[in-house]
């Protein structure tokens, strides 16, 4: 445990966590609205806001996050209302986000290679006080949004036209998902990397589905793998000097495969469960329709029943 006494460790643990909470967190509802590249295409765009901020001498924490939220809304609104499809849309900010990054990187006094690649790729030795304090006001409005809403989020991402006939603004939950993915991207940025940052936000929660049923089960177990992994890779990259955004995202994929060998038994033991009750219930609804069958009264009119000396006397003749 000495490297807990390591400041620069202190800093990249608190940020791990964060990022571990937060992007799950948002990844399950790009999930389930199949949506699962737009966190790599605000990726590609708030290498934008990095090249920006070295070029103002401002933090590229900060104008990443603001050039982040204005091209995921950009991509929400052309998907609602362009006639562009969405995967344009995707390619356009890939590409623009990809080329504004690195022009401006090379314009900028302060900027150099090996300062994108930290971004690209995460560096926990250069995570700061000041990107950690925004790390966390950043990840602080992102749980507000994924726990406070969560029953809006997940009606609008599972059916759109359900939740707008129940009266819900979808067009502004969209634009908060939207929004709410490019803050997630830029808190992870410093751990993960720009470029990595989409597996952390749709491996867990892939992972999470193989063996839960319920949303709830889903998200909560999701956050829990992603936590694991990105605290599990950190403390790798300490001891092993290997890139955490890469150990991160393998970590997590391992993850993913596991529970998905997990799955298969686990499903063959539910149904064998369930299929002695199944029985059960085919056994009652056969014998509640064959009741009636019995037990129906007759057409035609029903004679008195003969007394036991008119029984007598027929026996007789």
């Amino acid at each position: 445990m000495d490297f807990l006494s390591e400041p620069f460790m202190q800093r990249a643990l608190l940020a791990a966590v964060l990022v571990g909470i937060t992007a799950p967190a948002v990844g399950i509802h790009l999930v389930q609205r199949r949506q699962a590249l737009m966190g790599d295409g605000i990726g590609h765009v708030a290498m934008t806001g990095v090249g920006l901020g070295f070029l103002m001498s401002a933090n590229p924490v900060w104008t990443a996050t603001l050039v982040a939220v204005a091209g995921a809304v950009a991509m929400e609104l052309i998907r609602a209302y362009g006639r562009t499809r969405g995967d344009i849309a995707l390619a356009l900010l890939f590409y623009g986000g990809m080329a504004g990054g690195l022009m401006l990187m090379s314009l900028s006094p302060t900027g150099s290679n090996a300062n994108l690649l930290s971004y690209l790729f995460g560096s926990l030795s250069t995570v700061s006080e000041e990107d950690v304090v925004a790390v966390c006001v950043l990840a602080a409005f992102v749980i507000l949004v994924t726990v406070g809403l969560r029953r809006q989020l997940f009606a609008v991402s599972q059916d759109e036209e359900f939740a707008r006939v129940t009266g819900l603004p979808v067009r502004a939950l969209n634009l908060l998902i939207a929004v709410t993915a490019a803050v997630t991207v830029t808190v992870a940025m410093r751990v993960v990397g720009l470029l990595l940052v989409s597996a952390l936000m749709v491996v867990p929660v892939a992972a999470a589905q193989q063996l839960t049923r319920s949303f709830r089960a889903t998200f909560v177990l999701a956050v829990l793998i992603g936590t694991g992994v990105t605290l599990a890779g950190t403390v790798t990259t300490y001891y092993q000097d290997v890139p955490p955004g890469a150990t991160i995202v393998l970590l997590a994929i391992a993850v993913f495969v596991v529970l998905t060998a997990l799955a298969a038994p686990l499903a063959r033991r539910r149904a064998r469960a369930a299929a002695p009750a199944n029985v059960e219930a085919c056994d009652v609804a056969v014998a509640s329709t064959a009741a009636p069958a019995s037990t129906a009264a007759p057409a035609g009119p029903v004679a008195p029943p003969a007394s036991a000396d008119e029984g007598a006397g027929a026996g007789k003749a």
